[in-house]
């Protein structure tokens, strides 16, 4: 059974809430699980920049509210955790179509949870872009069953 703190629907109600943004350019949650965030962005017109290239400003807000997602399933509450980083690589030219971008945890620490995200157009398996993100969390307790805890005391809070 899967232990993520946070449902697909309850992120979206999240993002309709708290992120309008996210609304405004028709993100959908298409899934959750503990550690991992897939969501999917119809294609709009909106979205492309000369070029004919969907926006490196589009991709770098839909993974990093991936991200944000990604954290809410391990730590919740988490509202308040913020981007500290978010390296872009942009792979290849994505062509108009619908972006999927699924992110991970990578390591999940007391104050700082690092993941990655991987950015898709439509169909294709070949990545568009791949993102690495750092979040802040919150000063909240938080029990150690919630977190991926480092219990050697050697000052490494990631």
């Amino acid at each position: 059974m899967d232990d993520a703190k946070i449902t697909a629907e309850q992120l979206a109600q999240l993002a309709h809430d708290e992120v309008p943004f996210m609304q405004q350019i028709g993100m959908i949650v298409a899934e959750v699980e503990s550690g991992a965030v897939t969501v999917k962005v119809p294609y709009r017109e909106e979205f492309v920049r000369p070029g004919g290239t969907i926006s490196g400003a589009v991709m770098m807000a839909v993974a990093d509210f991936v991200m944000w997602g990604v954290v809410l399933s391990l730590v919740r509450p988490a509202h308040m955790a913020v981007t500290t980083n978010l390296n872009v690589n942009f792979l290849r030219r994505p062509m108009p179509g619908e972006l999927i971008a699924r992110g991970s945890i990578l390591k999940l620490g007391k104050r700082l949870a690092v993941g990655e995200v991987s950015l898709y157009c439509g169909d294709d398996e070949d990545l568009v872009a791949h993102v690495t993100c750092t979040y802040a969390l919150p000063p909240v307790s938080v029990s150690a069953t919630d977190v991926n805890d480092d219990d050697d005391d050697d000052g490494d809070d990631v």
